[in-house]
């Protein structure tokens, strides 16, 4: 191989190491920034009006900042789930929504009212396997989540007379105020105990639900 060629891989592996560390750092900083806006006021992650699925005095909880459109968020779904089966008594979820895509604002707006029907997992459940449907790149088409949520017993009459009520977009809206505040600018994003992923993935998820349950116990 000539030395040209040698000089050019030489190259091209240096920056490929660069860019590498580069990730590192940045998701190193972002970590950091967002460890340090929950530390000066916690009440950003979890509201009142937060939907809560596990046991309400889990010692663990895991806050997910979701977007019903989002697919990253419904391939997480059942990692998700499987750990909270792990946990049983450990682990409790809270819901806070990024409605980043076209309309997965009306989505999140079906998913409370199915709430109010006590059919809030249910539903969500609906509505991310009909996900590719519904919630098509470039044709989203929200009443297709709604036809799904009927579908699973919703009573789409009364869902309805929920989604337009004010408070729904008061619900929305401190969701929103309270992500762009932790600096949350993409989905899903997880905090464990206030504690961010130190990089993005579901082995890191699980290790650090792990760490806190264990941390729990002692």
């Amino acid at each position: 191989m000539s030395t040209k060629k040698l000089t050019v891989i030489g190259l091209l592996a240096a920056l490929i190491v660069l860019f590498f560390l580069g990730m590192k750092a940045y998701q190193t900083q972002v970590q950091a920034a967002q460890d340090e806006h929950v530390r000066a006021d916690p009440s950003r992650l979890v509201r009142p009006h937060s939907a809560v699925i596990g046991p309400q005095q889990a010692p663990v909880t895991i806050v997910e900042f979701f977007d019903p459109a989002c697919e990253t968020c419904r391939a997480f779904y059942p990692i998700v789930k499987d750990l909270m089966a792990q946990y049983p008594q450990e682990v409790q979820l809270v819901i806070r929504y990024a409605p980043f895509h076209p309309q997965s604002d009306v989505a999140a707006k079906l998913l409370e009212a199915a709430r109010e029907q006590d059919k809030y997992v249910t539903v969500m459940e609906a509505v991310l396997a009909t996900q590719p449907v519904w919630a098509s790149h470039g044709r989203p088409n929200v009443e297709l989540a709604f036809q799904a949520a009927e579908m699973v017993g919703l009573d789409l009459a009364r869902a309805r007379e929920a989604v337009a009520q004010p408070s729904m977009d008061a619900l929305l809206q401190q969701d929103f105020e309270d992500l762009k505040a932790l600096g949350v600018n993409k989905t899903p994003t997880f905090f464990v105990n206030g504690r961010s992923l130190p990089s993005f993935g579901p082995e890191q998820l699980a290790t650090l639900v792990a760490e806190e349950v264990a941390r729990s116990k002692r």
